[in-house]
């Protein structure tokens, strides 16, 4: 469940939209910094234990049960990245839920959110 701030966010730019692309970036810099430390771990745990080649992990091909369960994650992951929008078209519209991503990103690029 995403848990939403009440009030009013903070402007620091002339441009809203350029303050939206600092809230998806900052998000994102918060997810790869994550990921990346969390994938250490699992490549040092690796080595230790001698458990597989690295090159394992380049030739892996997930099956279809894997390839959905991947699929829902990375909706997730959008949904957080893209919340500030997703805020915004609740507060402006009501309960809409969000355009298709290709659609946010064409808006967003066009300096309509």
């Amino acid at each position: 469940m995403l848990r939403t701030a009440k009030g009013r966010r903070p402007q620091y730019f002339d441009d809203p939209a350029v303050d939206k692309l600092l809230a998806i970036v900052t998000t994102l810099i918060g997810e790869v910094s994550v990921l990346r430390d969390r994938l250490d771990t699992i490549e040092q745990i690796i080595e230790q234990q001698g458990l597989f080649p690295r090159s394992a992990i380049d030739s892996f091909q997930p099956n279809d049960t894997e390839v959905a369960r991947r699929d829902a994650r990375r909706a997730d992951y959008l949904a957080r990245v893209f919340r500030i929008i997703q805020n915004e078209i609740e507060e402006l519209g009501g309960d809409r839920q969000m355009a298709p991503l290709e659609e946010v990103i064409e808006q967003f690029a066009k300096k309509k959110l």
